[in-house]
């Protein structure tokens, strides 16, 4: 028997049939984990994103307007290479 992410009141329950296999069973168990609605509920929980408020998506706007046009200077100007530039722009984890 194999009991997958326990919610409120109700679990994904698989029982081996006889003679079937242990990967037969895990794919039935998967299907029904998936039918019951569970893996796009704990999707959903895990991505959520709460709404920011008006005034903090603006001072974000703001700021990296502010911050390419900085950005834009200093590459007019000299004091920042393309090379410099890509690097302080890699992906953040």
């Amino acid at each position: 028997m194999i009991f997958i992410e326990r919610s409120r009141n109700t679990m994904v329950e698989v029982k081996r049939k006889k003679g079937e296999t242990f990967d037969a069973m895990l794919r039935r168990m998967q299907r029904r984990f998936q039918e019951s609605g569970k893996y796009k509920e704990a999707k959903r929980r895990r991505f959520f994103q709460h709404n920011t408020n008006r005034n903090k998506r603006r001072a974000g706007a703001l700021r990296r307007v502010e911050m390419s046009a900085h950005y834009a200077y200093m590459l007019k100007t000299g004091q920042l290479t393309e090379e410099m530039l890509k690097k302080q722009n890699k992906p953040r984890r």
